[in-house]
């Protein structure tokens, strides 16, 4: 194998000192002629130098700092060390990352079982990864490599016995490569990164077994929900432009189009392509892997207006132009475009933490940062819950009745700040019941029920759900979730409500192995009912369940209707100007939170509340999640008592406290005290 990847990559490898001279000189001189950088005549050490610490760009200042690293690696590594990193590293396509991956992948083998053949094979996927892969593009793999095969005969790598046999040799790749585990590249950082923690170098070396707790049905669920809502986001706000325009010539070859395009990183099924020809009917395009593909139809109608000049030249799309295409479940390709806003989604177990399933943002070899551990945003509304629950264990009830209408604030009361608080839709309703407000996601409530229970108060509260008391002052701004919060906070937080009341951390690896299969470490997780600490009254939980299945029954997530469940409970989230939108929901056993906003924050647009932008991500989650799964019907708590009361809709039935029932509804205070005593010091908080 070290041969064949000599051969077709730098055969000079330990005769050089990392730049081969007699290469970049015929580089430069192309480069010069064409007055574009075409050719890079890279050794395998500026490779690694390019992986391991550059971008892909094509532009001489790169390539003069990848020769640069290359001297310092060849100074401080041997060439034996650098041949290995290359070996290790390299990407060699279908999500395989050095040529041992490479042989599983391909052939199911490992190294020491390949043919001459199939080394020749595997070496010369480094140029073009997509271009020469053998499941795609066979025809192109085998060119490439008889290419190698020739090169090992041309250095007395092999015989002409050995050529022969490996020309003629038929290769069995694998047409459908192993199957991957769903896009989970977020969860692998997390493990590598509690891996090296751990274990330091070895992490890397002594082949350990990591077991996670994430479901491959839940994530495949979570993955195709985040690609759906977040490009369904993107076409509401139209096409954008091209990503960049390079010039071709008329007789351009595939190979320069393939080395353009291994400029641009891929990202899922949005696949890079080059326009060949276009107008305003039909685009040709050409595809890393060399297809050739014709977009028409329907497939331009998502890009139609820049296919004319209506639009500023530099966004039309002309011959070319690198553009994203996408192909449907009946083979029709489309444009497309990488989406600029992020996302975050997370689902976890209530019962015990385990995470099920994790998307850190949208594509993960473009922005690796991790939204859900990592990004700390306001969550607007969907911090709500934890509020009213304060309150519920204040004395409130859900028929407690609290004036939705127009509110002076005290500067001093928010942190010396003028603050004239508003309704989303700018309507105020009047006295309304503390269930109905939070269905309808009415500020001025929130506000009023915190100025009742006090922000110092509610501050120590959201402790018990995991939240630092440090990322929320008290003030009441904190009513309408100002302060900061992570998504797997948010989990952890909903998790209390969905199991009953018990504080539970959420986790991701259930257990590591070495390479024998023994057992080297084990999660052993706080279980509700069981180890885990009770943070709040069961019959809180219970009763702020019963208000959140409103707000997805009639409320602001009442899209979630669609899924035909009665158990189904949460709220939405939009921060000030639609910077955030959320949905934090949950089921019996699964709670699921759905984030989206701009890394450089920013406005979502006017009308991407969390109900239209994060709920339908967490709707086709927990359709695909759900599936199967009998509906819960909870059991009252002892000391929950159901009232039936007369409303303008009819009678219902609500839930009280048993020592609460009682209670002032106009001012939820506590069965112990005497409405009369307190009317006057809450009357102007509520009212």
């Amino acid at each position: 194998m070290k041969q064949a990847i000599l051969a077709a990559e730098d055969v000079r490898f330990y005769e050089h000192s990392g730049v081969d001279y007699i290469g970049v000189a015929r580089a430069a001189i192309s480069n010069v002629l064409s007055s574009q950088v075409k050719q890079g005549a890279s050794t395998i050490t500026q490779q690694v130098a390019k992986n391991f610490f550059l971008s892909s760009e094509r532009s001489f200042s790169r390539k003069f700092n990848e020769i640069l690293l290359a001297f310092k690696i060849e100074h401080n590594l041997s060439k034996d060390k650098i041949l290995e990193l290359y070996f290790n590293q390299i990407y060699l396509g279908q999500r395989a990352y050095g040529f041992a991956a490479a042989a599983q992948t391909y052939f199911g083998k490992n190294l020491e079982q390949l043919s001459v053949a199939e080394m020749a094979m595997l070496a010369g996927l480094p140029k073009a990864p997509s271009a020469y892969n053998p499941v795609a593009n066979p025809n192109r793999a085998k060119q490439r490599q008889e290419y190698v095969i020739r090169r090992m005969r041309e250095f007395k790598f092999i015989s002409d016995e050995q050529m022969q046999l490996a020309k003629a040799e038929k290769l069995h790749v694998l047409r459908s490569p192993v199957t991957f585990s769903s896009d989970a590249l977020y969860v692998a950082e997390m493990v590598r990164q509690v891996m090296y923690d751990r274990y330091k170098e070895a992490a890397y070396t002594q082949g350990f077994k990591v077991y996670t707790t994430v479901d491959k049905t839940h994530q495949d669920a979570a993955y195709a929900a985040v690609r759906k809502g977040i490009q369904e986001y993107d076409r509401r706000h139209g096409y954008r432009g091209p990503e960049a325009t390079v010039e071709i010539a008329a007789d351009v070859t595939d190979d320069q189009l393939d080395d353009e395009l291994q400029k641009v990183n891929d990202a899922g099924d949005l696949v890079p392509a080059i326009v060949l020809s276009v107008n305003t009917k039909s685009v040709s395009a050409h595809l890393k892997d060399g297809e050739t593909i014709s977009i028409n139809g329907n497939g331009l109608k998502f890009a139609q207006r820049n296919l004319t000049d209506k639009v500023n030249p530099a966004n039309k799309i002309t011959r070319g132009s690198i553009i994203r295409v996408q192909r449907d479940d009946k083979g029709n390709w489309a444009i497309t475009q990488l989406p600029q806003v992020e996302t975050a989604f997370v689902a976890v177990d209530p019962n015990n933490g385990a995470i099920r399933a994790l998307i850190g943002g949208f594509d993960f070899s473009r922005n690796n940062f991790n939204h859900v551990t990592q990004a700390w945003r306001q969550p607007g509304s969907s911090f709500k819950p934890f509020i009213y629950s304060a309150a519920i264990d204040k004395g409130f009830t859900p028929q407690s009745v609290i004036n939705d209408a127009p509110l002076a604030i005290d500067p001093a009361t928010i942190g010396g700040q003028h603050w004239e608080p508003k309704n989303y839709d700018g309507t105020f309703s009047g006295p309304i019941t503390l269930r109905n407000a939070l269905t309808k996601s009415k500020n001025l409530v929130s506000i009023r029920i915190l100025m009742a229970i006090t922000p110092q108060y509610a501050q120590e509260y959201i402790t018990r759900f995991g939240f630092d008391p440090k990322n929320h002052p008290p003030y009441l701004t904190m009513a309408l979730g100002a302060g900061s919060v992570t998504p797997l906070q948010m989990a952890g937080g909903y998790a209390v409500f969905a199991n009953g009341g018990y504080r539970v951390t959420p986790y991701f690896i259930d257990r590591i192995e070495d390479g024998k299969g023994n057992v080297l470490a084990k999660t052993q997780p706080e279980e509700a009912g069981k180890n885990a600490k009770q943070v709040i009254d069961p019959r809180n939980a219970f009763i702020m369940t019963s208000i959140m299945s409103d707000v997805v029954r009639r409320g602001t997530a009442a899209k979630a209707m669609t899924l035909g469940r009665g158990d189904l409970a949460g709220k939405t989230g939009t921060t000030n100007d639609q910077y955030d939108a959320w949905f934090a929901g949950f089921q019996r056993n699964l709670v699921a939170v759905s984030w989206m906003g701009y890394d450089q924050p920013r406005s979502l647009g006017n009308a991407e509340t969390g109900g239209q932008a994060a709920l339908p991500i967490w709707i086709g989650y927990m359709g695909k999640a759900l599936k199967g799964e009998p509906e819960f019907k909870p059991v009252i708590p002892e000391g929950v008592v159901a009232k039936p009361l007369e409303t303008e809709n009819g009678t219902i039935v609500d839930y009280f406290y048993e020592e609460f029932q009682q209670t002032n509804p106009e001012l939820g205070v506590d069965s112990g005290t005497s409405p009369a005593q307190v009317q006057e010091e809450v009357k102007d908080m509520l009212f």
